[in-house]
C-alpha cells in the first residue's frame, strides 16, 4: 500500500472548490470503525452533511485490504443505483 500511495500535492490543499458535488450527485459512505487515522464519528458526520447512503463495517483504514467484498458491494451498489 505503501508503494501506490503519493504524497499531497499543494493544489490539492490550495485550489479552491468551484461547486460541491456532494449536493447534486449521490454519494456513499463506508464508515471504518476501526479506523485509527479518520474517527468514525467524523466519517458519520459528513455523510450525513452530504446525505449519503451509509455503511458501517468493522474494519480499519485498510478497509480496501482487509473487507474488499464489503468494499465491492458498496461500490457495486452505487454504480446500479446511479446507472441510467
Amino acid at each position: 500500500m505503501a508503494v501506490t500511495q503519493r504524497p499531497i500535492t499543494t493544489d490539492a490543499l490550495e485550489d479552491r472548490a468551484t461547486r460541491a458535488a456532494w449536493r447534486t450527485t449521490p454519494s456513499w459512505t463506508l464508515v471504518t470503525l476501526q479506523d485509527l487515522a479518520v474517527p468514525a464519528e467524523s466519517m458519520r458526520f459528513t455523510a450525513e452533511r452530504a446525505g449519503s447512503r451509509t455503511v458501517e463495517v468493522d474494519a480499519s483504514h485498510a478497509v480496501t485490504v482487509s473487507r474488499p467484498e464489503t468494499v465491492a458491494r458498496v461500490v457495486d451498489e452505487a454504480a446500479r443505483s446511479t446507472a441510467g
